[in-house]
């Protein structure tokens, strides 16, 4: 199973990797094509911005572990560890109630813009903004999966170095 889920997190962050350097290509044939040619390519903002918008919440969802998103933990750090537990289950049934509670109204709101395109490229915004739904879709599984752990009988805190849950 380990291996499965190291596999897919490798592809994961191959795919922001892909879009990085997409974004990164299209910045310089940019840039080269108004300073160089002086004639200024209008797709290219657009799609940078679409690229940006996929690569955060592809990154937010896929990449990133738990000890790389923001995190208020003044307080956690500061507690035995069975008081510890007890806030990662506050803190993964909050993030599931409060992203669970967004997520209809949220995927209503993204297929309603399938009736509009964007300016340039005449994408289906539905399309564009997509990425957000399936953001918050793994996320909710993820603190799923992290609240079944943290309920378990025989779950203990271990923290890092940095004080952050162990993975």
């Amino acid at each position: 199973m380990k291996s499965i889920l190291d596999w897919i997190k490798r592809i994961a962050d191959g795919v922001a990797v892909i879009m990085l350097a997409a974004m990164f290509l299209i910045f310089c044939a940019q840039i080269l094509s108004r300073y160089v040619f002086n004639a200024p390519i209008g797709w290219s903002s657009e799609l940078l911005l679409t690229l940006w918008l996929w690569v955060i919440f592809w990154a937010g969802a896929f990449c990133l572990q738990h000890k790389d998103h923001i995190r208020f933990d003044l307080l956690y750090l500061n507690v035995p560890n069975k008081a510890k537990r007890v806030f990662l289950i506050i803190a993964a049934v909050g993030v599931i109630v409060g992203f669970g509670a967004s997520f209809l109204p949220t995927w209503d709101y993204i297929t309603f813009y399938k009736i509009k395109k964007s300016a340039i490229l005449k994408w289906r915004l539905d399309y564009v903004f997509s990425i957000y739904g399936v953001f918050l879709g793994v996320i909710i599984l993820r603190y799923v999966y992290d609240l079944i752990r943290y309920l378990n009988p025989n779950f203990e805190v271990e923290d890092d170095k940095d004080g952050q849950v162990k993975e």
